[in-house]
């Protein structure tokens, strides 16, 4: 395993420099959003990645991994390809596009329609195939070896990772005095991303997941990668049946939190974002907030990040007030 570090963050950052969209940052007044704990508050920002280019924050990554192959003159004839839950494919193929590359993408057939469709917007060939995104996978890299195609990686790749980690540096150029962040977390590179960047400048990181879609967490359990089963209302983005070991070396860090919250409470988060900020989330950018909101995470007068992550979603699927 390569181990990620600052300086592929850094390295990164000038990489990805004018090509992303800089992240806003959002204070949350006291009392607007609802809490289950009543545990006294500094500050809350949330992170509203969501806007980035493609509707989250993978454009990073991607931006990174194909603009790292552009320079060192390594992107085949074939194009690009990678498997994905639809948001990590649909930053794939907008940067394959802006390289003017070709882009093929494998999706879970239960991926969302929305997702599909900008997919094919991207100029990106769809490719459905099996019911969990380790099927696409599988399926993606047979396509690499036969193709020639390059293969890109939803999360388990230091260039991913890497330009997921950027996000860590805009947020602390806002609150240089931030003490803690939170990020979902499905297969781990925004975490491990995030995560590293954080540990060098001594701020916490705290990793939600789904109770069903515990790859982070029960690697952390077991000491090793293992497989998880896969069944949450945000499995569409964060249902990686394995983390990778970036992320877990990433966990093994002091200042590193792991929280499983259930599908209710990650609906609950979603919905309140929407009735209080008119913020139209996917379950998984959802799922950090829920981190927050249920468990017992906080340090009085602590300055708290939370990272909304995507946007790629159905809004109807909201209850409208």
């Amino acid at each position: 395993m390569q181990q990620l570090t600052y300086g592929d963050i850094k390295a990164a950052t000038e990489r990805v420099a004018g090509r992303v969209r800089p992240v806003t940052l959002a204070a949350v007044e006291s009392g607007a959003i609802p809490t289950a704990h009543r545990a006294p508050f500094g500050q809350v920002w949330l992170a509203l990645e969501f806007m980035q280019f493609t509707g989250s924050f993978k454009a990073r990554g991607a931006q990174n991994f194909i603009q790292a192959h552009h320079d060192a003159g390594t992107l085949p004839e074939a194009g690009v390809t990678i498997a994905s839950g639809g948001n990590a494919g649909l930053a794939c193929a907008w940067a394959a596009q802006r390289q003017g590359v070709r882009a093929t993408v494998f999706l879970p057939t239960n991926a969302p329609a929305v997702k599909v469709a900008k997919l094919r917007g991207y100029g990106a060939e769809v490719r459905l195939v099996g019911a969990e995104y380790a099927e696409a996978l599988e399926a993606c890299e047979e396509f690499a070896t036969t193709t020639g195609a390059l293969a890109s990686h939803a999360y388990d790749h230091p260039l991913i990772a890497a330009g997921a980690g950027t996000l860590l540096e805009e947020i602390r150029r806002q609150i240089p005095d931030v003490d803690t962040v939170v990020v979902a977390v499905g297969g781990g590179g925004l975490f491990a991303g995030v995560a590293t960047a954080a540990r060098h400048h001594g701020i916490r990181t705290v990793a939600v997941e789904p109770e069903n879609c515990r790859a982070l967490n029960a690697a952390i359990e077991s000491g090793r990668v293992v497989d998880v089963p896969v069944d949450s209302i945000a499995a569409d983005s964060l249902g990686a049946r394995r983390t990778s070991e970036m992320a877990l070396a990433a966990a093994r860090h002091d200042g590193v939190r792991s929280v499983l919250v259930p599908d209710s409470e990650i609906v609950r988060a979603r919905q309140a974002l929407w009735d209080h900020r008119r913020l139209a989330v996917e379950h998984g950018a959802a799922t950090a907030l829920a981190g927050l909101l249920t468990a017992d995470q906080r340090i009085p007068g602590e300055k708290v990040c939370v990272v909304l992550c995507g946007a790629n979603t159905d809004a109807r699927t909201l209850i409208q007030p």
